[in-house]
């Protein structure tokens, strides 16, 4: 039986797959120890741990790297860079801000250390590492007494030998991050950056998995990447840095399979859970970037192309010195929570609007597994309603409407500033708050189809059930494109996949099974920014580079076309996984509950959704009821329930 289990900031979500139907179960999140949560949901759902496969997604990466909360780590770097990390790029967060607050460096000065092995540009050697600069190393690691190194010299892509040697001279106890492991990339500082996050947070997941297989000794784990692929948690330790999306590439996952499923291939997707919301656009496939930012570090590994800000379920609303009110990026977390939740919190979040308006059912919250207390969250909005000079209602809708344009914006921007219209794509919200602003957000951005998935609240989930094992490589050969002989791409290429090959091999994976894909980075002579192109011939990449570039910027240059990195996927067998399909029935005779919504004049239909029938089509206002979400059918939008149980809706004229 495979396990999905996705653990988030609020909930832990668990899908379970017993080879024919699916289950479906949530509990609170335990942050201090994630493992927790994952043993106590494994007892909840009455499963044996020996008899389970399970897959997963962590946020222990991810939390560590927000919160500043990594390991002593050394950085070791050539002789006059060792404050290569703290001076980055001199961008400023505030440009015009004449008296910027002081940020502490990523790595303190006393942690940096400098040394020999140097190689120019073109990979011949400008200073040699010594003997001499291995033993002084030897000593100041002694002395310093880090838990973890990560080992970034200069073009050491070009020629890793040098860092191989410091590796080997690393006490065997200490965590070792090299970059021409890592990151064989150009770019010396985006490449320190996401070496030195490995190493900072990779003892912490390493550990983190370590205690839960410790747990779970007869139970083979796997955890989900930022790529959207997954890797033995034995392995995934030392790869940490391809974790930092871990969750949210599940559900990309996950949405990427329905699309397929339902045929509806172009999607714009918003994950809201309980402290953030997470978009994307899908177009066939998932889309990959290099360019993504953790806190305020650019982390160059390959991840899910999303654009990610502090609104979810759990945003706290609040009224600033002007006297607006404001919606996030301030979350109640798990602990308290919502207002709610009745577990001490006094804050007015979304999920409290969510609630204050009828949205949401006290006595159907989690299956009615846990009841909400409507009077607290009336207590909280109150609070702020007094400040504002309206109504309770009032209040929580503007709570309602400031979530919904700050998701709008969002999903504005992961499309329309690219250059892709939303209109010709299907909106699929998921996550446990998603399907309860699906309507709204759609109408913003003028689209007329939306999908809201039969798995919606725990999709990252099921999405760790139907990723494949995967790996991202890359290497940079930087010349211009025209200029590049075809056997020199083919021999890097092949050094690739030879590498990943070997990788899931050792997974247990049949090289034959294995798909391998190959793509090109491209630019313009000049540019900073590149573009991935799949690799087809040099004639046909450079000119699917110039269309895409006219897409997405608008223009062609009258340039040579450069390459910077030669890339490489290789991916495992999909999953055999099929969802089971509902049977065409009518819908059940059990009448419907009505329900009073603030804003609609009518009485609001209440619906199960286990009890749809495939086939079944109504016009909103609707609320319909599941075990972990709820979606809410706006006035002038019709739903049809597809044969797997997903719900279709669409514009009415």
């Amino acid at each position: 039986m495979l396990l999905g289990v996705d653990t988030g900031g609020t909930f832990t979500d668990f899908v379970l797959f017993d080879g024919g139907s699916l289950r479906l179960h949530k509990r609170l999140s335990t942050p201090h120890a994630p493992e927790e949560a994952i043993l106590g949901g494994i007892k909840d759902m009455g499963l044996e741990p020996d008899a389970l496969t399970i897959i997963h997604g962590s946020t222990v990466a991810t939390n560590a790297a927000l919160e500043g909360k990594g390991v002593r780590t050394v950085f070791i770097t050539n002789r006059g860079f060792g404050d290569m990390l703290t001076i980055g790029r001199q961008a400023r967060r505030e440009l015009y801000n004449l008296q910027p607050a002081q940020v502490a460096p990523p790595v303190p000065q006393e942690l940096c250390l400098e040394t020999g092995g140097r190689c120019g540009s073109d990979g011949s050697a400008l200073e040699p590492l010594t003997d001499t600069d291995l033993q002084q190393l030897q000593q100041q690691l002694q002395q310093l007494q880090p838990e973890a190194v990560a080992i970034n010299l200069l073009f050491s892509f070009l020629d890793d030998r040098a860092e191989q040697a410091i590796e080997a001279i690393v006490p065997e106890e200490v965590f070792v991050s090299r970059s021409s492991a890592i990151l064989p990339e150009y770019k010396e500082y985006e490449r320190g950056i996401t070496t030195w996050l490995n190493a900072w947070v990779g003892p912490l997941v390493e550990r983190y998995l370590q205690r839960l297989q410790q747990k779970l000794p007869d139970t083979p784990i796997a955890a989900m990447q930022s790529s959207g692929g997954t890797i033995a948690a034995n392995q995934a330790g030392r790869l940490a840095v391809h974790m930092l999306l871990s969750g949210p590439a599940g559900g990309l996952a996950g949405a990427h399979y329905i699309g397929q499923l339902t045929g509806r291939e172009q999607l714009l997707t918003f994950d809201m859970g309980g402290t953030s919301t997470d978009v994307a656009l899908i177009d066939g496939e998932l889309r990959l970037t290099s360019e993504v930012h953790i806190g305020p570090w650019p982390v160059a590994a390959p991840m899910v192309d999303m654009h990610t800000i502090g609104a979810g379920g759990g945003s706290i609303a609040w009224i600033d010195a002007g006297g607006l009110l404001q919606v996030g990026p301030e979350s109640a977390g798990a602990d308290p929570g919502p207002a709610c939740y009745g577990r001490g919190g006094t804050e007015a979040t979304v999920t409290d609007a969510n609630l204050v308006l009828g949205r949401l059912r006290p006595d159907a919250f989690l299956g009615g597994k846990m009841q909400l207390d409507a009077d607290a969250a009336h207590a909280a909005v109150k609070q702020l309603a007094g400040q504002l000079g309206l109504g309770v209602e009032e209040t929580a809708a503007g709570i309602i409407r400031i979530a919904n344009e700050h998701m709008s914006q969002a999903l504005r921007v992961i499309s329309i500033q690219r250059g892709v219209d939303p209109k010709a794509f299907t909106l699929m919200p998921f996550g446990g708050a998603g399907g309860l602003h699906v309507c709204a957000l759609a109408e913003a951005l003028g689209m007329e189809r939306t999908l809201v998935p039969i798995q919606g609240g725990v999709l990252s989930a099921f999405g760790m059930l139907v990723a494949r094992r995967s790996r991202e490589l890359s290497q940079t050969i930087a010349a211009e494109l025209e200029q590049i002989d075809t056997n020199t791409l083919e021999r890097g290429f092949q050094l690739l996949e030879q590498q990943a090959l070997a990788a899931l091999a050792a997974e247990g994976i049949d090289t034959r099974q294995i798909d391998l894909h190959r793509s090109l980075d491209l630019r313009y002579r000049g540019q900073a920014f590149s573009l991935n192109i799949p690799w087809q011939s040099l004639k046909q990449s450079s000119d699917e580079f110039q269309q895409r570039h006219e897409q997405r910027y608008g223009h062609r240059l009258d340039q040579a076309v450069e390459l910077v990195n030669i890339r490489l996927r290789a991916q495992g067998p999909a999953a055999q996984l099929q969802l089971p399909r509902l049977e065409q029935q009518q819908a059940t005779s059990v009448a419907p509950r009505l329900a009073t919504l603030h804003g609609i004049d009518k009485a609001v239909t209440v619906l199960q959704r286990e009890q749809l029938a495939a086939g079944q089509q109504f016009d909103g206002p609707a609320l319909i009821s599941e075990t972990v979400a709820t979606t809410f059918v706006e006035p002038g939008w019709q739903t049809t329930v597809d044969d797997y149980g997903n719900l279709l809706l669409e514009k009415l004229p």
